[in-house]
């Protein structure tokens, strides 16, 4: 366990009763473009007045009985990316999506096989695990004689998902693929990039054949009946759950993130008898919108799931209702897609913003067994300004079930970028010991012609420079070059305990030079780190080499060595072609003359080892018009698809053909690390591309 970790855990474990079984249940509801504006568990932080206020009196009900988070946050202000780092505990923008989201009817897996989730941590606990509702975070479909499937016009939807919920550490699942309006067989006008609708474990529900769907019956995609549906399916899980014998020693996580309140705007006529459509209202009494009933929605699922828990027995603690035992946190996945004060409270902006308004969200957790609230719904409950992100909950969950995290410097990999916040759930000051980053700014084109959304922020409270601390809650705004090519250049800085609705920015007052050089120092660093619990564990500078390094490094041997400042790395190459490929350097880069191109192609790659443990911090690749396609991979670890820039980007047809990849992650002395050209899976467009650049840091 690492070292931060133990205190949390000890004071959990103290506050244990004698008879009390040490794994609670898990329920962990997410909702879909939800501000905080939107409901009234928050109204007397954001002043809404009633006549604005959405009245969601169970998430009113979880509040007094647990803790409100005041200063919580998602890690993207989009939802691909924050489902990404909810569930791996890493920042989103260390995958191929460096903005937007996953676009299109399959929308590539951006978890690889191999890494941890929460819901491989909750079934390597022994838990049974579930998930309902919307998953955006990839599938990856099949042919008809079983392959993967490159795309939707060669999938066949008769066939089961080849990677999906299952593949990522839940045991059951019944989902949609994607936001809602966009997952079923109407979803794009244009056919290609519709979706199957309902899908169960593996299976498509409605599919009739490769692309067909039926349109009748009770399984039929009808957007209006979602909310019932997943609230069905959830209680079904919990019931098959309860009616098990393992239930006396197996405890449970359900996963639930729901497709309201994203437009189009369809509430359910009703949940489990509850009216929904109509039957929202305000705080004066006042109806609500159809908006506002879609956000009431949500109301009615998390209330009869703490209605259910309340009326049942627990198991594995007889005596005691499951909510005794259980950990209920409600959320958001970025703020609210609504653009006013009433949806996002008193902060600037909304959904794919990096302001406040884009990434501040509820954030609600009852735990009365684990010292998380009382548990009882008459007391006021508590409040937390500790400054918390949804990337922490993969730490969080493993202090609780007392878990080593992943050793990144012995080449594991898992929750890069998370940091333990249960001392803030049992009512602990806590103070953040790491940067808090947020990525996509829908802003960013006040920056430049370009506009280049990929922005990244970050947040420091009172960091310390040159020895002196700097009072105040400090959030830099940088470029897109941080993110794209690993260098910082601060374009918008606020303090947000004087200004949090972010309206004057310091960049360029020279009071906060000093500050700006130590903010970009961090963020470059952090960028670069593969994550930021390895940073401290790499803290010598980086070593490049360069285009000129390659190009005079190379023989007619398939291997050649490169070293600079204690750091020897050995090149190779590799190819299946008859004659063998060679070493080419041209003034696109480093590649080989086997192939149709002097650059990497099908059949061909390059392995890279090095005499000692390094992070490999990036390479940069450069395809011009060849194509930027292929793996890479680490050892025996699960590869990964070569990208040049965003995959599944808004703007498809403007791709990029040349950028650099970060966070490879740690290299172990004499590991392999292959760069291909190979399709990925098989069955996507070969690469074609050079190596312009590598750059390494030493692990301590």
């Amino acid at each position: 366990m690492l070292a931060a970790a133990v205190i949390p855990q000890l004071i959990y474990m103290q506050g244990l009763r004698a008879d009390q079984p040490t794994r609670p249940n898990i329920v962990l509801i997410m909702a879909d473009d939800m501000g905080l504006g939107d409901t009234s568990a928050y109204q007397d932080f954001t002043g809404n007045s009633d006549a604005d206020q959405l009245a969601t009196p169970q998430m009113e009900r979880l509040a007094r009985m647990g803790v409100r988070f005041t200063d919580a946050h998602t890690p993207s202000s989009r939802c691909t990316p924050t489902r990404y780092a909810l569930l791996t505990g890493r920042d989103p923008w260390r995958t191929r999506l460096k903005h937007f989201v996953l676009y299109g009817s399959q929308g590539d897996p951006l978890i690889e096989a191999d890494r941890p989730t929460l819901g491989t941590l909750f079934q390597q606990n022994g838990y049974r695990t579930g998930m309902v509702g919307k998953w955006h975070v990839g599938l990856r479909y099949r042919q008809s004689d079983g392959r993967p499937a490159a795309a939707w016009l060669d999938a066949d939807m008769t066939q089961p998902l080849l990677d999906g919920p299952l593949d990522h550490g839940f045991d059951a699942a019944w989902f949609t693929s994607r936001s809602h309006g966009t997952s079923g067989p109407d979803g794009d006008p244009l056919g290609s990039k519709g979706g199957p609708g309902h899908i169960e474990n593996r299976m498509m529900v409605t599919a009739t054949g490769p692309r067909t769907f039926t349109t009748e019956g009770p399984d039929a995609y009808e957007l209006n009946k979602l909310g019932s549906r997943h609230s069905d399916h959830a209680i079904e899980f919990l019931n098959a759950h309860a009616a098990n014998g393992e239930s006396a020693t197996k405890p449970f996580f359900l996963y639930y993130p729901s497709n309201s309140n994203h437009g189009p705007y369809t509430p359910d006529e009703s949940i489990a008898g509850r009216k929904v459509a109509g039957a929202g209202r305000m705080k004066d009494g006042s109806s609500a919108s159809t908006r506002l009933d879609y956000v009431y929605e949500n109301d009615v699922a998390l209330g009869r799931l703490l209605d259910w828990l309340d009326n049942q027995d627990d198991p594995r603690w007889p005596g005691h209702a499951l909510s005794e035992n259980t950990v209920v946190i409600f959320t958001s996945d970025n703020g609210a897609e609504r653009s006013n004060s009433t949806c996002t409270g008193p902060f600037r902006s909304n959904k794919s913003s990096c302001y406040e308004g884009g990434h501040r969200v509820p954030f609600l957790v009852s735990w009365p067994a684990g010292g998380v609230g009382k548990g009882d719904d008459s007391t006021p409950g508590l409040n937390s300004a500790t400054l918390t992100s949804h990337s922490d909950l993969f730490a969080t969950f493993s202090d609780l079930l007392n878990e080593e995290l992943p050793n990144l410097t012995d080449g594991e990999k898992g929750a890069e970028d998370s940091y333990s916040v249960l001392p803030a759930w049992q009512g602990e000051s806590q103070t953040r010991a790491t940067p808090l980053f947020v990525n996509d700014h829908k802003e960013a084109r006040q920056y430049g012609k370009v506009g280049d959304p990929a922005v990244l922020a970050m947040r420091i409270d009172n960091p310390v420079v040159d020895g002196e601390e700097v009072p105040g809650q400090w959030k830099v705004f940088f470029g897109a070059n941080l993110l794209r090519r690993g260098q910082a250049n601060p374009r918008e800085l606020y303090n947000l305990a004087d200004d949090p609705q972010e309206q004057n920015n310091l960049v360029k007052d020279r009071k906060w030079k000093k500050l700006l050089a130590y903010l970009a120092e961090v963020g470059t660093e952090r960028r670069s780190s593969g994550g930021q619990r390895i940073s401290d564990a790499c803290n010598h500078p980086s070593i490049t080499f360069t285009q000129t390094d390659l190009a005079n490094a190379i023989s007619d041997k398939p291997a050649f060595q490169l070293k600079q400042h204690g750091v020897s790395l050995t090149i190779t190459a590799v190819s299946d072609r008859r004659n063998g490929s060679t070493w080419t350097a041209t003034s696109a880069g480093l590649g080989l003359s086997g192939g149709e191109s002097p650059r990497v192609d099908s059949g061909e790659a390059i392995i890279v080892t090095a005499d000692q443990d390094i992070l490999v911090e990036s390479i940069h690749l450069f395809a011009g018009e060849g194509a930027c396609g292929g793996f890479y991979q680490i050892g025996k670890a699960a590869p990964l698809s070569i990208y040049c820039s965003d995959a599944d980007a808004e703007n498809e047809g403007t791709k990029d053909q040349t950028g650099i990849m970060h966070d490879f992650g740690v290299l172990k002395a004499g590991t392999p690390l292959k760069l291909a050209a190979a399709p990925f899976l098989g069955v996507e467009s070969p690469g074609s591309w050079t190596i312009r650049s590598l750059s390494v840091r030493p692990l301590n």
